[in-house]
C-alpha cells in the first residue's frame, strides 16, 4: 500500500482529499496534519470521515509527513514553499496551493503577499503535452478551480486557432467552499442565501494570470483576457461562461469538433450532447468536468459552458488524479465522474 500524508487536512479541501484517499484501493492514509486545529479529533472537524474520526491532527512538520510516499498539501497560498524544502527528495508531491503554478515571479507578486518560490510542473493532466511531463515529476503544481474550468474550455479551440487571444471574457460563479473554511462574514449564511454577487472585478482575482499561462502556452502565443468571478449560494461547484471572438472561416461544426477530438478519450472530460447544458449539480463530488460550446454568429463569438466541482476536478480529485500519474497507477483510480441527484 502506498502512504499518503495530507497537510491542510482541516479546510475543506483538505477534507474532501481524505474522503476520496479513503476510497483508493492502494492508498492508506498516513499522517494528518493541521494548523490551528493540530491536536483535535478529525471527527470534530470532519465528522463526516467516520473512518477517520478517532484520529488526531498532527502539528504540520516536516518530520511527521515526510516519511509518506506522497504528500498532499492543502495550505493557504505562500505556505507550501517552506515546508517542501524541508521534505526529502525520496517523497512525492502534488501541492494544492499557488505557490508553484506560475512561471512568472512578476504575475505572482502581483496577487500574493510571499516570496516567489519557482514552478513546477503545472498539473491538468488534459492539457496537451502535460501527462507525461505529470508521469516524470515528482513535485506537481495542482492547478485552481477557476483555472481547470476554463483551460478546458478554452484550451483545444485556441490549439486549433479556431478563437482569437486577445478577446476572451470569463464570468465564473463559485461555491462558497472556493474561499475556504476560514470564517469571514460575507460568507455566512444571512449574508449568500437568495444572492449571486461579483467580486475583484476589473481584473484583481489572483487566478487571472494562471488562466492565461495555461491558456498562451495552448494557443503558442500570449493570450490576454478579461475575468470576473462571483460567489453563488451554493457550498460548491463551479459553472463558468468563457467566450472568445472566433477566427475568420470557424464555423459551428468545426468548433463542435474542435472540443469533441480533444476529449473523446478522457475519462473526466464530457462534451455534452447538443441541447445539453452543464450544471453544477451533475458534477457535485464527481472529479468530472461537462463542457457544451454554442457559436453566436451574430456577434462572431464561441460560447463555451463548464461545470466542475470545485473540491473535485478543481482540487482534491484533480490531486489525486496528478498522484495516480506520478505513481504510475490507472489516473482513474478512487476517482468517479458520476454524480449524486437530486
Amino acid at each position: 500500500m502506498i502512504t499518503a500524508a495530507v497537510a491542510g487536512a482541516s479546510g475543506y479541501a483538505g477534507g474532501e482529499l481524505l474522503r476520496l484517499l479513503l476510497g483508493h484501493p492502494d492508498f492508506v492514509v498516513g499522517p494528518v496534519a493541521a494548523g490551528g486545529k493540530a491536536g483535535q479529533q478529525l471527527g470534530q472537524v470532519h465528522p463526516q470521515l467516520v473512518s477517520l474520526a478517532d484520529r488526531v491532527f498532527e502539528p504540520t512538520t516536516a518530520s511527521a509527513l515526510g516519511a509518506a510516499d506522497v504528500v498532499f498539501l492543502a495550505l493557504p497560498h505562500g505556505e507550501s514553499a517552506a515546508l517542501v524544502a524541508q521534505l526529502p527528495d525520496t517523497c512525492k508531491v502534488v501541492d494544492l496551493g499557488a505557490d508553484f503554478r506560475l512561471r512568472d515571479s512578476a504575475a505572482w507578486q502581483q496577487f500574493y503577499d510571499a516570496p516567489y518560490a519557482g514552478s513546477w510542473v503545472y498539473g491538468m493532466p488534459e492539457l496537451p503535452g502535460v501527462r507525461e511531463q505529470i508521469k516524470n515529476a515528482s513535485r506537481t503544481a495542482n492547478p485552481g478551480c477557476f483555472p481547470t474550468a476554463v483551460a478546458l474550455a478554452l484550451a483545444p479551440l485556441l490549439v486549433d486557432g479556431l478563437i482569437e487571444c486577445d478577446d476572451i471574457v470569463i464570468t465564473a460563479a463559485s461555491g462558497t467552499s472556493g474561499a475556504g473554511r476560514k470564517a469571514a462574514e460575507h460568507l455566512i449564511a444571512s449574508e449568500i442565501m437568495g444572492s449571486i454577487s461579483a467580486y475583484k472585478v476589473g481584473g484583481g482575482h489572483q487566478h487571472t494570470p494562471e488562466m492565461e499561462q495555461s491558456l498562451s502556452d495552448a494557443a503558442g502565443q500570449l493570450v490576454r483576457l478579461s475575468f470576473t468571478p462571483m460567489l453563488a449560494p451554493m457550498s460548491r461547484g463551479i459553472l463558468a461562461t468563457c467566450s472568445g471572438t472566433a477566427v475568420a472561416g470557424a464555423t459551428s461544426a468545426g468548433i463542435q469538433q474542435s472540443l469533441a477530438w480533444a476529449y473523446e478519450k478522457e475519462p473526466f472530460v464530457h462534451l455534452l450532447p447538443p441541447g445539453q447544458w452543464p450544471q453544477t449539480a451533475s458534477v457535485f463530488g464527481t472529479n468530472a468536468a461537462q463542457l457544451q460550446v454554442a457559436y453566436d454568429e451574430h456577434s462572431g463569438r464561441v460560447i463555451v459552458v463548464s461545470a466542475i466541482d470545485n473540491l473535485g476536478k478543481g482540487a482534491a480529485g484533480q490531486a489525486l488524479q496528478n498522484a495516480n500519474i506520478m505513481l504510475g497507477l490507472p489516473e482513474t483510480l478512487g476517482l468517479t465522474c458520476d454524480g449524486v441527484a437530486p
